[in-house]
């Protein structure tokens, strides 16, 4: 039966004593359909055979004799129900006649190449998927080139303020503004310095010496 061969890679065997059935696998989603039950009629038999031999004080040579028959012809019945199931689980796939899988139709199968998607991918899937490829990869730059640390104080020298003149940010250790030069209010420090030049004035000094400014 060659046409089985199709199947060997993607199937699974969920047949029993009562009957036969198959699961096929898209060979690249693994998504895939279940084929309909067939009872085995020797099967049923055999169960018949088994529970009358219970019945009747357990008479094992009439269950030997069932089991025996399964055996003879379980092999050829079992064929005959995997050539139906897949010439049922076939129309629910494509081969690709490039790479020789079969796969769903509605999720792995370029309908407009006639392919599969893993030899020919769709077209506008692939754009998205590259877009959203480098949308992520641009947002993991960005956020690496962010300083998410640059608020917090590794060395214990305060936390960092913000000018009350320009907002600029200053450590609680920085006497004056780098950018205006405004005195920062939240240093440390019993030290006076002029507002205006940065000159060390005394506790009771009104006016710089050296330029004037009122502090």
């Amino acid at each position: 039966m060659s046409n089985m061969i199709q199947f060997v890679a993607n199937y699974d065997d969920l047949s029993t004593d009562k009957g036969f059935q198959f699961k096929f696998h898209c060979d690249q989603c693994r998504n895939g359909y279940m084929s309909r039950f067939q009872p085995n009629a020797i099967g049923i038999a055999g169960s018949l055979l088994s529970a009358a031999g219970n019945f009747f004080g357990g008479l094992g040579g009439m269950q030997n004799a069932a089991y025996q028959i399964q055996q003879a012809v379980g092999g050829k019945a079992h064929d005959e129900a995997l050539e139906t199931a897949v010439a049922e689980g076939k129309k629910n796939f494509k081969q690709c006649t490039r790479c020789g899988h079969w796969v769903c139709p509605d999720v792995c199968w370029n309908h407009s190449a006639g392919l599969c998607e893993a030899c020919a991918p769709d077209e506008h899937e692939e754009l998205r998927a590259q877009q959203s490829q480098a949308a992520r990869e641009q947002i993991r730059t960005k956020t690496r080139a962010t300083d998410y640390t640059q608020d917090l104080d590794f060395f214990g020298r305060g936390t960092l303020v913000q000018c009350p003149n320009c907002q600029a940010k200053l450590a609680a250790g920085q006497k004056f503004c780098p950018s205006c030069g405004i005195a920062n209010p939240a240093a440390k420090t019993q030290e006076r310095f002029c507002a205006g030049c940065g000159t060390s004035l005394k506790p009771e000094q009104k006016f710089c010496a050296e330029c004037g400014t009122k502090n």
